[in-house]
């Protein structure tokens, strides 16, 4: 399947956005709130919940890949859910902005049957959270 790829243009050095992305106090800020704590190092794990309105989203991230200013990955599955994502942040420098590239890859490993899982919200999803980092980072 092909993967949701969000992309955000702006003014913030790659060292201002790789902080907003793997600092825990930042991401709590633009993110989840409920992130109890991250490190940018790979094999590095935490969990939280999200409750939607209609369940509990008991999160589980760990830490793939790490290239310091660049690159970023991390698997994310659900507690109780079958099926595993993998979320890459990339930054690079293009014609003296800063652009930020967000994949997700692995969506169709997840469960069909819940809405919060169809590419449409998924979509949505990563859009919303793009824009919120891109206000984060400009402020």
């Amino acid at each position: 399947m092909i993967p949701i790829v969000v992309k955000i243009e702006t003014n913030a050095s790659k060292e201002k956005i790789w902080q907003a992305i793997t600092e825990v106090n930042q991401m709590t800020k633009w993110f989840f709130e409920k992130i109890p704590d991250f490190e940018a190092k790979v094999g590095f794990e935490t969990s939280f919940n999200v409750k939607s309105t209609t369940r509990d989203f008991y999160h589980q991230w760990k830490v793939k890949e790490v290239m310091l200013y660049e690159r970023i990955s991390y698997a994310w599955n659900y507690k109780d859910i079958i099926g595993e994502s993998l979320s890459v942040f990339e930054i690079e420098d293009v014609d003296g902005k800063s652009i930020l590239t967000i994949s997700c890859f692995g969506l169709e490993s997840l469960p069909k049957n819940i809405p919060e899982f169809t590419r449409e919200s998924c979509l949505g999803g990563w859009n919303y959270f793009a824009n919120r980092l891109k206000e984060y980072l400009e402020k």
